[in-house]
C-alpha cells in the first residue's frame, strides 16, 4: 500500500506516538481488547480508542469480535503492520506500509480460489 506526501506525515505522526507504538507492539502476537490495552498503555480507554480508530484508517489495525466465558461480546484488535518504508524520490517522499496478512484472510482467499475451479 503505496501513499505520498501528506500522507507520509499523516502516518509519520501517527507513528511517532508512544501509545500508537505500544498499542502496535502488544497486538502485534496477541489480539487485545482496548481495555486490556489501555492497562498496558497507561492511558484512558478513550485514548486507546482514539488511537485505534486513527490506526484503522491506514489498515494497521483489525478488528474481530471475540465471546467472553459468560457470552458477553468484546472486540479485539491486531496489528497488521509488519513494515514502514519512507523513500525520498524527485516528486517527495512516498510511504510504503507493509502489512500482514492474517491467516484467516488468507484461508477465505484460498476457500473461494478452491470454490471457482
Amino acid at each position: 500500500m503505496e501513499r505520498v506526501n501528506e500522507d507520509v506525515r499523516d502516518i509519520s505522526g501517527l507513528l511517532a506516538d508512544e501509545t500508537t507504538q505500544r498499542i502496535l507492539i502488544e497486538t502485534h502476537n496477541e489480539p487485545m481488547s482496548a481495555e486490556e490495552l489501555s492497562d498496558v498503555c497507561g492511558v484512558s480507554p478513550q485514548t486507546v480508542y482514539r488511537r485505534l480508530e486513527r490506526l484503522q484508517e491506514y489498515d494497521l489495525v483489525t478488528e474481530a469480535v471475540e465471546l467472553d466465558d459468560d457470552g458477553h461480546h468484546y472486540k479485539v484488535y491486531t496489528a497488521t503492520l509488519d513494515r514502514v518504508t519512507i523513500e525520498l524520490t524527485s516528486d517527495g517522499f512516498n510511504v510504503d506500509l507493509g502489512l500482514r496478512e492474517r491467516m484467516a484472510a488468507r484461508f477465505t482467499d484460498f476457500v473461494s480460489e478452491v470454490r471457482d475451479r
